[in-house]
């Protein structure tokens, strides 16, 4: 730039010189607001029981998870994600614990919603907990994941759901048709105001370890994959078709997953679609994170906080992250 024919230096730095200036222009900040706490039940009682693969995260037992609940609602995290561990006799080819109304999940759900109230509660609606081998939908003979007959039963689970009082229903299963059918059962019910996040774009990812794991899904599925339905890492256009389709079926919100690998595919939702976007940093996201934080070659608080401004950068609203709590006790902390 010229003026009175003297060259003026463009100094990008001069806003970065010092810290309330790089502050006054800083596009993305992580609060509280953004985050969802991913969350392991199990039957038992004063049970913490530790995920070898995911250190620092546990399975808890109902009465455990009442009393994390009402600490992570006191920290301002607005929702948790829940997600069950079913007893090896509760599993079978129907999946028929996955709507039995007085199930793991439905009395965790009831429990949650009386002693924290203001928390936001999100279901799992898929099959693999429930299921003998693992997949996340019923079996034909041949060991192919039927479609329709798993949506029927995804509609029980998600009313079973409702019922007992959840907010938002997550089907993370990639059956064709299933958000449309769900949507159609809770407003026959009366469930208006019940939510619908869709895990739209799910991919058939290898970050899923340490979460099988957990769940006590992994042994289970054994050497079997489930190609047939999540969705291919290669393609990019075929996950906004999905994401279309779920929406026009009736979805509130929608979800990415994984996370940091697929930030295009977050970008390319939001900017398309404009809708509620969130994403999940996986269990293998967590687990790579948190390994190499406690074997000193990385920062975990400056590589987590990173992270998160890489999806809010991406476009998402809100981050499943199993890092949330932590995150929100910086955050409290000013730290």
């Amino acid at each position: 730039m010229a003026y009175n024919n003297i060259t003026i230096p463009t100094r990008m730095r001069r806003m970065r010189y010092h810290d309330f200036s790089r502050r006054l222009m800083r596009e993305h900040r992580i609060c509280t607001d953004d985050l969802i706490y991913p969350l392991f039940v199990r039957e038992g009682n004063g049970l913490r029981e530790s995920v070898a693969s995911m250190p620092g995260v546990e399975r808890l037992s109902l009465d455990v998870l009442l009393q994390e609940a009402q600490e992570i609602y006191g920290l301002g995290i607005p929702a948790i994600a829940l997600f069950p561990v079913i007893d090896v006799d509760k599993k079978s080819l129907d999946a028929a614990e996955a709507y039995n109304p007085d199930g793991l999940v439905q009395r965790s759900v009831r429990a949650l919603k009386q002693a924290v109230p203001g928390l936001g509660i999100i279901t799992d609606v898929a099959l693999d907990p429930f299921t003998v081998h693992g997949q996340d939908g019923l079996l034909d003979d041949s060991g192919y994941v039927v479609n329709d007959e798993t949506v029927a039963v995804l509609v029980k689970q998600a009313l079973s759901h409702a019922e007992a009082g959840a907010d938002i229903v997550a089907p993370s299963d990639m059956m064709d048709g299933r958000i449309g059918a769900i949507r159609e059962a809770l407003e026959a019910e009366g469930f208006i105001n019940t939510l619908i996040l869709a895990y739209s774009a799910k991919y058939a990812s290898a970050f899923y370890g340490p979460f099988r794991d957990a769940v006590g899904s992994a042994g289970n599925l054994g050497k079997s994959n489930k190609y047939s339905y999540q969705m291919d890492p290669a393609n990019t256009d075929e996950a906004l078709r999905e994401i279309e389709l779920d929406l026009q079926e009736g979805a509130d919100m929608v979800m990415v997953k994984p996370g940091m690998p697929y930030l295009d595919i977050i970008r390319r939702v939001k900017e398309t679609y404009g809708v509620p976007t969130f994403a999940y940093q996986v269990s293998g996201e967590y687990a790579m994170i948190k390994a190499a934080a406690m074997n000193g070659w990385l920062d975990e608080k400056a590589v987590v906080m990173e992270s998160l401004l890489a999806f809010k950068r991406a476009g998402s609203d809100a981050v499943l992250t199993y890092f949330a709590k932590t995150v929100a006790q910086w955050l409290r902390d000013g730290s």
